[in-house]
Formats: C-alpha cells, sequence, structure tokens
C-alpha cells in the first residue's frame, strides 16, 4: 500500500509540473479527473467527520488511514482546474475560479493546510483533536464552496 501510494504521489507530481493541455486529452478529460479527485477526498474525509460527529463508531486506525489518504489526494484536482475547463460534464465550477485564480488558489491551499492538520490529529488516535481539525476543514471546504461552487 505504501508503495502505491509512494508511486502515485510520484506520478502526480510529474502530471503537475507539464502544462494541463499535455496532461489531458480534452477539457472533460481534466473535469472527470477534479471531480473524481475532489470525490475520493470528500468520501475519505467524511469518514473521520462521520466518527468526530459521532455519527460512527470510532476506530482509530479507519480515522488515520482516511485522513492519510485524504491529505494525498488534496493534492491532485487542482491541475483539473485549467482554461477551458469551466464549461460541460456536470460541471459545477463557478466563472470566479478562472476570473479570481488568486483567490481560488488561496482557499484551496488553506483546505490543504487543514487537511494536514487533520491528519496528524487522526494519526495521534486523540477524538478530541480530530473533531477539532475536522472543524478546520469543513469550514475550510464551505467557504471555497460558497464562493466557487454552483449549488
Amino acid at each position: 500500500m505504501k508503495k502505491l501510494a509512494a508511486l502515485s504521489f510520484a506520478i502526480a507530481a510529474a502530471a503537475a509540473t507539464m502544462p494541463a493541455a499535455a496532461q489531458f486529452a480534452k477539457p472533460e478529460d481534466a473535469i472527470k479527473y477534479r471531480q473524481s479527485a475532489l470525490f475520493v477526498m470528500q468520501q475519505n474525509f467524511s469518514r473521520v467527520a462521520a466518527m468526530a460527529s459521532g455519527k460512527a463508531p470510532f476506530d482509530a486506525k479507519v480515522a488515520a488511514d482516511s485522513a492519510a489518504v485524504a491529505e494525498f489526494v488534496a493534492k491532485l484536482p487542482w491541475v483539473g482546474f485549467a482554461e477551458g475547463t469551466d464549461k460541460g460534464r456536470d460541471n459545477r465550477a463557478k466563472a470566479e475560479i478562472w476570473s479570481d485564480k488568486a483567490k481560488f488558489n488561496e482557499y484551496a491551499e488553506k483546505m490543504q493546510t487543514e487537511i494536514g492538520k487533520l491528519n496528524v490529529a487522526a494519526k495521534s488516535g486523540k477524538i478530541d483533536s480530530i473533531k477539532q481539525a475536522v472543524g478546520g476543514v469543513g469550514g475550510s471546504c464551505k467557504t471555497c464552496h460558497d464562493a466557487f461552487r454552483k449549488e
């Protein structure tokens, strides 16, 4: 599993250095990529959040594993927000992503920081630390969705 994660990270890091046009054959591919990455991140975060809220039984190993996956995947979707990917395939991205790219990137970086804190908290196995970190991640996600996501 660790080798697979390391390989995936290396591939993602290499992909992030290429121009977006070289990474995706067509805009729909970029949209599908970013939506898939965000979905995987959300699923893993939600698993931890459910434990933090008492909606699911607390399992320290599952929380740590899920937070680690969420942190890793949180680095992936942003390359999929390339120019020309603002239309199509159930796209819920607002035009402001491209007109205010600096603010969008700031929010993305904030979310990644908060998810990193969640990963640290989950590794501790302390539910109170996890609850606090879940709030930080949830808040950063909401801030970005409010500004940049169509409902």
